[in-house]
């Protein structure tokens, strides 16, 4: 996520391509189950709260910092500025990983450059770094934060979690007020997620606007968290999958309705 200051800006001018999508119409687009009726769902978003500088732009955006937004609402931006590890080794060892076959079984197989696989639910690329001379096995997450913004219908709901800063945890509720549409940053030469291989009228890239809706009434750390799913590996509980420890890079992630509901309950109980 950029700072607020940024973010003031952005809002009034989102340059041409976000402009376009601004003059049309947009529906709520629900999706159904096979019986036809209508889905929500639930998400986790991560911001830093504290000041880190990329390129020169400080990416600092908390929950209060939302809350002091035009309107209370901005476009959620920050799925590219989210930091990930990559596993590099020599470029002359080939890594050998287990991929998903079509049929959904497991069968060995080693990852050619530039072809994706499948590792624990996160899709893998093989990268050479021409800098270096080295290779990277890199997690696509940014992609896949991405699909999940583009998921997002409107009124949907999703938890703020503070990221990557003193105690990580989940500081508020947000709503979506706006449905994907291009992220105008990635056209900007100036700003930290330019991406010059992505054009105009194909964008790489997508955001969403979202809306404070209020403060946790009580922050839930992140350890507290991790409690729970722990204890509910072992028990079968609401967070037993949860997808902040199954795929903790993920910038964004979907909940279910019993992990969301179980977080709100939180709330209402004493840290444990």
């Amino acid at each position: 996520m950029k700072g607020p200051e940024e973010k003031r800006t952005k809002t009034k001018n989102l340059g041409r391509a976000s402009a376009q999508v601004e003059n049309s119409s947009l529906q709520k687009t629900p999706v159904f189950e096979d019986s036809g009726e209508a889905l929500s769902s639930y998400w986790l978003m991560k911001s830093e709260p504290e000041s880190r500088l990329e390129k020169g732009v400080d990416v600092k955006f908390s929950i209060e910092d939302l809350q002091a937004q035009p309107r209370q609402t901005t476009c959620w931006d920050g799925v590219r500025n989210y930091q990930f590890e990559t596993a590099c080794v020599p470029a002359s060892v080939l890594i050998h990983i287990w991929a998903k076959g079509k049929d959904g079984t497991e069968a060995g197989g080693r990852l050619q450059k530039g072809v994706s696989a499948n590792k624990g639910g996160l899709d893998f690329r093989w990268l050479v770094l021409p800098a270096s001379g080295r290779t990277a096995l890199v997690p696509c997450l940014l992609q896949q934060a991405r699909n999940f913004l583009r998921a997002m219908r409107l009124d949907e709901e999703a938890f703020f979690y503070h990221s990557n800063c003193r105690e990580p945890g989940i500081a508020g509720l947000v709503k979506i007020v706006k449905e994907a549409y291009p992220d105008h940053t990635q056209f900007e030469k100036n700003n930290p997620h330019y991406d010059a291989s992505s054009k105009e009228d194909n964008p790489k890239w997508s955001m969403v606007d979202v809306q404070f809706v209020r403060t946790m009434k009580r922050f839930i750390p992140l350890a507290e968290l991790r409690a729970h799913h722990q204890a509910h590996r072992a028990s079968g509980g609401p967070l037993k999958n949860m997808a902040l420890f199954t795929h903790q890079r993920l910038s964004v992630q979907r909940l279910t309705r019993e992990e969301f509901d179980f977080i709100l309950s939180l709330e209402e109980k004493e840290p444990s």
